[in-house]
This record gives structure tokens, C-alpha cells and sequence, in this order.
């Protein structure tokens, strides 16, 4: 155990389970394919990390893993930047309107109670429908129907004015459609610190129709923007974002993420999504529990606990954000952006080196097994 001082959020915490905690999350991101947002910042929050700094944090969290996974989409060409431009619209007012809600309730002392409300109920509806879906799936596959689906199935949201065209996911639509959907993703991620994306994703496939190979890359590049704007208005209005947690929370989420999606294609993700549906719920009723029922008085992980011993870097920190807080904030953007670039291309570099190492060995072991079979006389 060995614990570190946030001089920001002024609580100690363990440095190795936070790097632990965070390294899980990742991986089951990178498993299910969703970000990790609504699942790291209630562990946060049980971690002694007062809400107030568990959100804004966790958003700076989910820039980082956001930007490594847009840009391996960005090589592969699998993004919608015009569709992506029209929700992020939408998300610059729903962001303020987050954070206008948020230093409401703030402000009254009730921002705690909300946000773990918030978790709770959403948690548990999410974890309810991917259980429905994954009931319907099974019973589809024993009876061996197949439903046949249009390429673009039209909604009454599609329909509103200002419709125009987007060629890359050839789809001829109205903007408001976009725009209203990153309006409510931006509020999301203001108020919870979530990226939105488990609620893009479905609504760009049952709302906005798009083709399913561009969904992941163009809600991560959505999320890229709706975090960097969070991260700043958060900074500027509370001063609530604390390197010292940010970085081991980077730092765990992009290794688990790139282990999550390796190992994610080696399982059957049927089975995966029904476990991690499980997984919500189980979070969603230890939120509940948290909040209603367990004695608080005799726990002292995570207290306040104000240092005068402060380290240089420690004492920057809280100037920094105490008299130039958007600087702060774009400071703390740029190290996410940029450790999210270094964690892409690593991949990218690694990626055909362990290739190569993997088709290697493979011939190897075929020909050590054709020996053992037709050894040579």
C-alpha cells in the first residue's frame, strides 16, 4: 500500500489500487467496445473521491483513451467527420447546460446525492436492456430466425427540417437529428463524467442511422471534443482537476483498453455483453447502497485531509489552478491528448511487429508437428 496526497482534491488514496482499478476498467472497455466513464467514476467515488473532483477527472480520463482509439479509426478510415462535426455542436450546449445544472445543485449541496442517483438509475436501466437484448439474441439463435432489417429504417427525428446530406455515411437527414443527440450526450458527460458513448452508440444506429462500421470511430471523435470542453469548464468553475489523479488514471485505462481489445477477439462477445450487463446492475445496486444505507461515519478512506508539506510540483499545481485556471485546464487537455497520441502510435508500431512474431511462431509450431508426424526417414 502506498498511498498519495491529491493536492487538488486534498484526500489520500492508494496509488496501486488506483492504477489497478483503472488498468480493469480499461480492459473491459476494450472488451465491450464502450467507455469506461460510467463504471470508473462510481469506483472513484467509492475510492473517498468527493464527486466534484471524481468527474471532471474522469473525463480527462476518457479525452486520453478517447483520442488513442479515434485515431486507429482515423487509419483505417472508418469516421464520419461531418456527423461527428453536427453532434459535437449539439454537445457545446449541452455541456454548458451540464454545468450550469451541476453548479446548481452544487451550489445547494445536493451535487453528491444527484450524481449518484444518476448512476444508479441509468446504471441499472443500461444493464436491464443489454440483458433484454441478450435474451432475444439467445432465443433468436435456438429457433434459428433471422430478422431482416431495411439498410436505413426512417424515423419522425430524421424527418425534421434542415436536412442535408452526409456522403460518407450516405445518409440524407435532418441536422437537428445530430444536433439533439449531442445535446443530451454533452449534458450526460458535464453532469456524470462520461464520454456518452454507451448512449451514442445505440442512437446512431436506431436514430440516426448510420452504417455500424463508422459508429466507434466517429463517437470517439465526438467524445474527444465534449471531454476537452468538460475538462476546461470544470477547471475554469471549481478548479477540480488534479494531475496527480489524472495521470495514473490515463496511464491504467490506455494499457487496459489496448489489452481489452486484443483479448476481445479471441471471445465470444455475446456471452461478454451479458456479463458486463451483470456488471452494471451489480454497480448500480453497490451505488444505491452506498448512498442510502451504509454507515459513512466509521469510514475514513478518502477523508479531507489538508498538507502543508506540499511538494513544488504539488504547490504549482494548486496555484496554477487556483489563478489560471483555463491555462490549467488546457495543460491538463494537451497531457491527455498527448499521451493518448504516444498510446496510438505505440500501437501502430507494435501491432505488425507482434504480427509477424505470432505468424512466425505459428509456422514453427505446424512445422515441429508435421515432424512429430511424418518424421523423416
Amino acid at each position: 500500500m502506498l498511498e498519495i496526497y491529491l493536492p487538488i482534491a486534498q484526500v489520500n488514496i492508494d496509488i496501486f489500487l488506483l492504477l489497478f482499478v483503472s488498468l480493469i476498467v480499461g480492459i473491459l472497455s476494450g472488451l465491450f467496445g464502450v467507455g469506461g466513464g460510467f463504471l470508473m467514476t462510481p469506483f472513484l467515488i467509492f475510492m473517498g473521491i468527493p464527486p466534484v473532483y471524481a468527474v471532471p477527472n474522469e473525463v480527462n480520463n476518457i479525452l486520453a483513451t478517447s483520442v488513442s482509439g479515434s485515431l486507429t479509426h482515423w487509419y483505417k478510415k472508418t469516421l464520419d467527420y461531418k456527423m461527428g462535426l453536427m453532434i459535437v455542436a449539439g454537445g457545446v450546449v449541452g455541456t454548458v447546460l451540464g454545468i450550469t445544472t451541476f453548479t446548481y445543485f452544487s451550489e445547494i449541496g445536493k451535487i453528491s446525492l444527484i450524481i449518484s442517483l444518476l448512476y444508479m438509475y441509468l446504471l441499472a436501466i443500461v444493464g436491464t436492456l443489454m440483458l433484454i437484448e441478450f435474451i432475444k439474441e439467445k432465443n433468436r439463435l435456438k429457433s434459428k430466425t433471422n430478422l431482416k432489417r431495411k439498410l436505413h429504417e426512417h424515423n419522425w427525428l430524421q424527418g425534421l427540417p434542415l436536412r442535408i446530406r452526409f456522403h460518407k455515411s450516405k445518409l440524407y437527414e435532418s441536422a437537428l437529428t445530430p444536433i439533439l443527440l449531442g445535446l443530451l450526450v454533452g449534458f450526460v458527460a458535464a453532469m456524470m463524467g462520461i464520454g456518452g458513448a454507451f448512449l451514442m452508440v445505440p442512437a446512431m444506429i436506431y436514430i440516426v442511422g448510420m452504417p455500424v462500421k463508422l459508429i466507434p470511430g466517429t463517437s470517439l471523435f465526438v467524445t474527444i471534443f465534449i471531454s476537452a470542453i468538460v475538462t476546461v469548464l470544470h477547471a475554469f468553475n471549481y478548479g477540480s482537476i488534479d494531475l496527480y489523479l489524472v495521470f495514473p488514471l490515463i496511464l491504467g485505462s490506455i494499457v487496459g483498453v489496448q489489452l481489452g481489445q486484443k483479448v476481445g477477439q479471441f471471445l465470444d462477445s455475446t456471452e461478454l455483453k451479458s456479463l458486463f450487463a451483470m456488471l452494471l446492475l451489480c454497480v448500480a445496486v453497490a451505488i444505491g447502497y452506498d448512498s442510502f444505507f451504509r454507515d459513512k461515519t466509521s469510514s475514513f478512506n478518502g477523508s479531507s485531509v489538508i498538507k502543508t508539506d506540499l511538494s513544488a510540483f504539488a504547490e504549482f499545481t494548486i496555484k496554477m489552478s487556483d489563478e489560471l485556471p483555463i491555462l490549467y485546464g488546457a495543460f491538463s487537455i494537451i497531457l491527455a491528448i498527448s499521451l493518448g497520441v504516444l498510446a496510438a502510435a505505440g500501437r501502430k508500431f507494435v501491432s505488425p511487429i507482434a504480427r509477424k512474431l505470432l505468424s512466425e511462431f505459428k509456422k514453427k509450431d505446424t512445422k515441429k508437428k508435421e515432424e512429430v508426424k511424418f518424421p523423416e526417414k
